[in-house]
């Protein structure tokens, strides 16, 4: 029974969790352009390739497309249904998410029926409630990334490797590593050694299972994004090429080689990362499931460009630890008054996390105004009819996708490096520019020529308020992004400023 409600906790709890974040925050970064899109088209353009947005805008290194096929396959009866009800297209970015979020949450779901098997239920039930109540595991689940598709097999490799199922933990680990993300070799790989040294798996028997299995995905991502990409390619293959031998990941900024350690774990476990070292002194088993987590941040580290995101497969890890250490407690609170406390301090992280959690949520939200920037067009707009928009990159950049084009008689163009004068002469009815007032240097090329219809904020930093109770922390929000409206009567001679300063006409 206590595994039963493990079960169920976990499918509302965490899942439902996902759909708060999805809701709060519904739009994507740059980061998870290429996957939104290529599902988006596979969804409306289906075998007319030559319509796809990755190959006008590639981006630096090229990404499979099984994860979208897959996503698109899940969706295409629903994106069916919402046709015939003729619901909104911004209506798909939701169904996408979701459907990403509920494959996270039932590879989870595998993942908890093994730890309590090993673990207890108990164990398992505590390691629902905290993954829940911590914000970048849930906030990334839905999130059209790579890694978050990685994720979903690396759970099933995680629960495998519970089960001392190793036939397949080896395939599985075959799959994600050649297909999704070829740096989990230094994750799953340490997982393989410990099982090879253990002896509980065969040398022989690993390449046995993993040579076939790895040809076989191998040839499976050769040929289908060969295909979507319409030259020779195994993306994994250019992606390892480019960020480990090139090591070109560092041109988008580098972090100290201790920044997991000190910033990304602590933020993203909170509270709970408290629990790891008393886990780890009651329970050795625990310091045989943290290690691969530990071996992967530091192997991580050494290279100079890090995100949180790269290392989010380790806090289901160390999540179990801290999970371990509440079921320790928990099992004796009946012995002493010292107990009962320890149970109160225990189920009260749980609160401290909800609370760190809410408050970067919230800072979040504003960290989309593209994507409300161009909602607002459309409100604002709604009985323009044949209107063209240029999408600035800042806004590309910010939640602007092909999910939130929802007018089929409207050009939408995000076309990058425009100078004034080229945009000017193409003859947008709309615009979306960076800037946060008709005083900003970004609107006066066009201030004879457009009018400001909509300010859209942004995030700009957090202030406390110490005297409130229920919000100490103030998100600060300002102006990011200007919709523009083009004047009726804009006259036909173009001021625009040049690199001097000095104004230039243009016909």
């Amino acid at each position: 029974m206590a595994e039963c409600n493990g079960d169920r906790t976990y499918k509302w709890v965490l899942f439902l969790s996902a759909v708060v974040h999805i809701v709060i925050c519904p739009f994507t970064k740059v980061e998870e352009s290429f996957n939104l899109q290529a599902i988006h088209d596979l969804l409306h353009h289906r075998t007319n390739l030559s319509s796809y947005d990755h190959l006008e805008f590639p981006g630096v290194v090229p990404r499979t497309f099984l994860g979208p096929l897959l996503i698109a396959t899940l969706a295409s009866p629903f994106i069916a249904l919402c046709r015939l009800l003729e619901m909104e297209k911004i209506v798909g970015l939701f169904l996408v998410r979701f459907i990403l979020a509920f494959l996270v949450t039932m590879a989870y779901r595998r993942f908890i029926v093994s730890v309590q098997r090993v673990f207890g239920d108990v164990t398992g039930v505590w390691l629902v409630l905290i993954q829940a109540t911590q914000f970048h595991f849930v906030f990334y689940m839905s999130r059209t990334l790579p890694n978050t598709f990685a994720l979903i097999f690396v759970l099933f490799c995680y629960s495998f490797w519970l089960d001392q199922d190793h036939f397949r933990l080896t395939v599985c680990t075959a799959f994600v590593v050649l297909v999704f993300r070829s740096e989990l070799l230094s994750l799953l790989g340490v997982i393989l050694l410990m099982e090879l040294y253990g002896r509980r798996l065969h040398p022989l028997q690993m390449l046995k299972w993993g040579i076939p299995a790895g040809l076989a995905w191998l040839c499976l991502s050769i040929t289908v994004d060969s295909i979507f990409w319409r030259r020779p390619l195994w993306p994994e293959g250019e992606v390892l090429w480019f960020n480990v031998i090139l090591n070109k990941s560092g041109e988008y900024g580098e972090q100290h080689w201790a920044w997991y350690f000190y910033s990304a774990i602590p933020r993203a476990m909170g509270s709970s990362l408290l629990l790891v070292p008393l886990a780890a002194y009651v329970d050795r088993r625990i310091r045989a499931t943290c290690f691969p987590a530990v071996a992967y941040v530091l192997l991580y580290s050494l290279l100079p460009h890090k995100e949180l995101r790269f290392i989010m497969y380790v806090f289901p890890l160390l999540n179990l630890a801290a999970a371990r250490a509440c079921s320790w407690v928990w099992d004796r609170r009946r012995k002493s008054i010292f107990w009962t406390m320890s149970v109160l301090i225990v189920c009260f992280h749980l609160v401290a996390n909800l609370f760190m959690t809410q408050t970067l949520l919230f800072i979040s939200s504003y960290n989309y105004p593209g994507g409300y920037a161009l909602l607002r067009l459309h409100e604002l707009e709604a009985h323009s009819y044949d209107s063209s928009v240029h999408i600035c990159n800042f806004a590309a950049q910010t939640g602007a996708s092909r999910f939130s084009e929802l007018r089929r008689d409207w050009l939408y163009d995000k076309t990058e490096n425009l100078t004034p004068r080229e945009i000017l002469a193409r003859n947008y009815t709309h615009l979306i520019i960076e800037g946060n007032s008709h005083i900003s240097s970004q609107f006066q090329p066009y201030k004879n020529h457009y009018e400001i219809i909509d300010h859209v904020p942004g995030y700009s930093g957090i202030k406390f308020d110490l005297l409130s109770i229920f919000q100490p922390i103030v998100v600060k929000a300002k102006p990011r992004l200007l919709v523009l409206r083009r004047l009726d009567d804009s006259p036909l001679v173009v001021e625009i400023p040049n690199k001097n300063g000095k104004t230039e006409q243009a016909r």
